[in-house]
């Protein structure tokens, strides 16, 4: 078993193929992307910026790194990894590698274990995007740990700097997903696999942190345009927080650090000790 970087990058500028040479990625028009020293590129240029420094903050970035590499979500990744992989094993018969996108990869914890996991598949050809240059280049010093396993890209999921058609798996892990542009990068036939909250997810830190608990959303999934619902699964569990620094990452790495007020905040802060239940669905769709 194998795994590479992606190849098949797209000029954010033109959409025409990115070719490696050297320490820079170049297209035929002229457009020219320096390699970093750490091994990401950056693709998103200053036009689809909605803000200085997009995404989330270094400080976001080091929380859910701490987080994850704590094995809170591994329960989630396992499942993650079962479907990708086990759709990658129903493709055998084509002897291409398996060509896979992280749409907001974060510091790459997700794509880590999915090559973690994939010992006994066909190749796999792996990329993380994030449109916050902290938490790709957290991702890419990870990686240059071991061996350079991905392509870590700076970009966006409204503009994927990715060839039309080359994919053959797309995961949207809590994160913002863009039908149109994932229906255009993946094959016929691949797959997206999106992972959202589910009714219950972190209920009791929600409680905590709000005065009141919004209503919650339908359950059904929803239907997008270019796919046609696939599978669905429900990973449930309850997790126990030790110690007030690990309350503090949890709340640190979701939208609700921004959302609740200053008591809210405070509320969580004082806690030392707090069970909360993990609750997610995980969404295949089959690209038509």
């Amino acid at each position: 078993m194998s795994i590479t970087p992606f190849q098949a990058l797209a000029c954010p500028l033109d959409g025409s193929p990115l070719a490696h040479s050297g320490s820079a990625w170049s297209c035929p028009e002229g457009h020219s992307f320096d390699i970093a020293k750490q091994g990401y590129v950056n693709l998103l240029p200053v036009q689809q910026k909605r803000s200085h420094d997009p995404g989330d903050s270094k400080t976001m970035v080091a929380a859910r790194q701490r987080f994850l590499d704590a094995g809170h979500y591994q329960p989630i990744a396992d499942a993650v990894g079962h479907a990708v992989l086990g759709y990658a094993e129903s493709q055998l018969l084509n002897s291409e590698p398996f060509n896979c996108l992280d749409a907001g990869c974060g510091e790459g914890y997700y794509l880590r274990q999915l090559a973690d996991a994939a010992a006994n598949t066909r190749s796999l050809s792996l990329i993380g995007l994030d449109i916050s240059k902290w938490a790709v280049l957290a991702a890419a010093k990870q990686d240059a740990k071991q061996s350079p396993l991905s392509s870590w890209v700076v970009g966006s999921n409204a503009h994927l700097p990715v060839q039309t058609g080359t994919l053959d798996s797309v995961l949207c892990m809590f994160g913002f997903p863009v039908a149109s542009e994932f229906a255009r990068v993946l094959k016929t036939g691949g797959v997206l696999l999106q992972v959202e909250a589910g009714p219950d997810h972190l209920r009791e830190l929600r409680k905590i942190i709000y005065p009141t608990l919004k209503p919650e959303r339908s359950s059904e999934a929803e239907a997008l345009e270019g796919f046609s619902n696939y599978s669905s699964e429900r990973v449930s569990y309850s997790l126990p927080l030790k110690g007030s620094e690990q309350i503090a990452d949890l709340l640190a790495m979701t939208p609700h650090l921004y959302r609740a007020s200053a008591e809210g905040r405070a509320r969580a802060a004082a806690l030392e000790r707090l069970t909360v239940t993990v609750d997610v669905r995980i969404l295949i769709y089959a690209r038509i």
